[in-house]
């Protein structure tokens, strides 16, 4: 009679003697070859449910991979496919996975990503959230002193003391100055960017220069008070930030930004642009004429990949976790 086997989608590859079933997952490559084993009659399929990126399980008691390629000898061009065809093992599985350091905007902290970290280590990633010096569950440290080389020391210093290299670094709003800031530093150590609705300032800019007049009001009245802070009054938090089911949510983890933060000049020298591969995603619920223009310049240059999150307001990681997620795997 015909052997009988489950497919199934696999994340990992795992093997375990112990088990009735021998795991193993066979990407795309091999998809054909197992094709291949079934259309000659070898085996039927007892089973069987969508496969994900061509990958998939085959699973039997007592199977061995020298059952497996035995079965695809049989089915005839064994040699040229496996020539092609990429078993995994858990060593190449491991190497698939990449490292994220996300990094959050203003008034906000780690928490913004909380849900988007949950699922991309939920895939297997290593995954570091910092949160900025005076912000988050650090806003206990709020002083006038925190200026915008604060927070960059903060991303410098997680990246260098955690010895992380091959990073995918992650910003979202402002956190784009703090990016382009951190980059100067250790830019050796990033392969790859994604700005989340994130300024991408030039040389010698301000945090404050992309604001609008009420923002800039109500920063010179903090100052004018003589407090360290500015913002996170307690008030609605519009939906072109974040959609309602969160809205109360994220008004009460809004805490006031470092007065010094927007009004320090930033000084980049090119870093930003020697990161290979770059992407920018758009989120055009949310207005503002800096970053439709940091995604026109975007898409004009061909070292860049870009999106647009339409269904989004400025702070994705919490509207559209998966999606933003998948993004950022994509872009890594």
């Amino acid at each position: 009679m015909f052997q009988k086997y489950h497919f199934r989608t696999f994340d990992d590859i795992r093997s375990d003697a112990s088990a009735e079933t021998t795991r193993f997952s066979v990407k795309a490559p091999l998809k054909g070859l197992a094709h291949a084993i079934l259309s000659k009659g070898l085996y039927s399929i007892q089973s069987c449910v969508a496969l994900d990126w061509g990958s998939f399980i085959m699973t039997k008691s007592e199977l061995t991979r020298r059952r497996l390629l035995r079965g695809a000898a049989a089915a005839g061009g064994l040699a040229s496919i496996a020539a092609s065809a990429r078993i995994l093992s858990p060593a190449r599985a491991q190497s698939a996975r990449k490292t994220f350091v996300l990094v959050h905007g203003a008034f906000c902290g780690s928490w913004t990503w909380r849900r988007v970290a949950d699922l991309l280590e939920g895939k297997g990633h290593k995954v570091f959230v910092p949160t900025l010096t005076g912000l988050g569950e650090r806003s206990h440290l709020l002083r006038k002193d925190i200026d915008l080389d604060t927070h960059i020391a903060d991303v410098v210093n997680l990246i260098k003391w955690e010895s992380l290299n091959d990073v995918c670094l992650v910003l979202h709003s402002y956190g784009g100055f703090v990016g382009s800031g951190a980059l100067e530093a250790i830019g050796n150590l990033v392969s790859s960017t994604v700005w989340l609705d994130a300024f991408i300032p030039i040389d010698g800019q301000k945090p404050l220069d992309v604001t609008n007049e009420g923002f800039r009001k109500m920063l010179q009245a903090a100052q004018e008070k003589g407090e360290a802070g500015f913002g996170a009054s307690g008030s609605k938090v519009p939906a072109i930030f974040v959609a309602e089911p969160d809205e109360s949510f994220v008004r009460s983890k809004l805490t006031p930004q470092p007065i010094g933060t927007y009004l320090q000049a930033i000084k980049l020298s090119g870093a930003r642009e020697k990161v290979a591969k770059k992407t920018f995603i758009r989120t055009p619920r949310f207005p503002h004429p800096a970053l439709d223009k940091a995604l026109a310049e975007c898409k004009a240059d061909k070292s860049w990949a870009t999106f647009e999150l339409a269904d989004t307001g400025h702070m994705a990681m919490l509207d559209g976790p998966e999606r933003v997620t998948d993004l950022l795997v994509q872009a890594a």
